[in-house]
């Protein structure tokens, strides 16, 4: 009797046991049940999106399909402006040597190598009526074969231009955003240099070069306090947003003083995230406006600086006045 009596006992710990599980068995089919349901509602959401995105260029009308542009050249009312596209690099071709920022013509190529149209007129006016027979603006470009497509740009009707391409005759009428980095001064283009952020906290030295000559402002030399807090004040003021000029050779450079024969040369010890750095730029002359040319080594572009900020990174104070 005590055997049987035993395995009762063993068959109700069982019985008990798999009560117990049941509840957590029926909460593991509920999570895979919502699981499968999440990602099916996702494969759902994501098939309707693409099919919207079909849909919509499927409706899209394009007023060019160009591949790989290459050269474009257009006058926007600013004067001829030409980029080309050589070993991957753009060129502002007026200046090659001007530091482009090449996502300007990139954004451009690709826009007019699938220009969208809001509509196309049918059953339309003459080119004329719509300033198509002497287009305000003409945009020519080639592809990397060397095709070339003419781009017109008639009359703006409120936020829309009318265009037409070639001679295919058909005039459509396309956002004037899609024309804004045209509309985009060349000078705004530039890719200008960035002067590091420096002052009293992390500025350690300062070397000066002038005839042959070296001055150091270091900020150990308990001398130098108020000269490299001077300095500092004027590091950390200063703008590179002026320009002189954008590509200075040997007689812009002589120019403006910064040859290296004549120019102050500056070299500054700062720390950036505890790393010791050093940047060098060179002073030239003032320029009648109350500013002082600068430029930065193994940069081609000549800034304005005002006077009292070149004075201040040399450690100039009114005692040295």
């Amino acid at each position: 009797m005590v055997p049987q009596k035993k395995g009762i006992e063993g068959a109700d710990c069982i019985m008990n046991i798999s009560k117990k599980q049941k509840p957590v068995l029926v909460l593991l089919i509920v999570l895979v049940v919502l699981i499968l349901a999440y990602v099916g509602l996702n494969v759902y959401n994501n098939g309707q999106d693409k099919k919207a995105e079909e849909e919509a260029k499927a409706d899209t009308i394009y007023v060019t399909d160009i591949d790989s542009i290459q050269y474009m050249d257009y006058d926007f009312g600013s004067g001829e402006t030409t980029f080309e596209c050589v070993d991957d690099t753009w060129y502002y071709t007026q200046d090659k040597d001007f530091p482009l920022d090449e996502s300007y013509p990139s954004s451009m190529a690709k826009t007019l190598g699938s220009l969208k149209a809001d509509r196309e007129l049918t059953d339309g006016d003459s080119l004329a009526d719509y300033g198509l027979e002497n287009p305000g603006c003409t945009v020519k470009v080639k592809d990397a074969d060397g095709v070339e497509t003419d781009i017109y740009i008639g009359n703006a009707t409120g936020d829309y231009y009318y265009v037409t391409v070639g001679t295919e005759g058909k005039v459509y009428t396309v956002a004037s955003t899609e024309f804004s980095d045209m509309q985009t001064a060349v000078t705004d283009m530039a890719a200008l240099d960035t002067f590091p952020t420096i002052g009293s906290g992390n500025l350690k030295k300062v070397e000066i070069t002038e005839n042959d000559t070296t001055t150091t402002i270091d900020s150990e030399n308990d001398d130098d306090a108020e000269k490299i807090a001077t300095s500092a004040g004027g590091l950390s003021v200063v703008a590179l947003d002026t320009v002189a000029d954008y590509s200075a050779d040997e007689a812009a450079l002589k120019k403006f003083g910064l040859e290296e024969t004549t120019s102050t040369k500056v070299v500054v010890t700062y720390t950036d995230n505890k790393e010791e750095k050093t940047i060098t730029f060179y002073l030239g002359t003032e320029d009648g406006n109350g500013n002082r040319y600068m430029k930065l080594a193994n940069s081609d572009i000549v800034y304005q600086v005002k006077t009292s900020t070149c004075d201040n990174i040399l450690g100039v104070t009114d005692d040295s006045e």
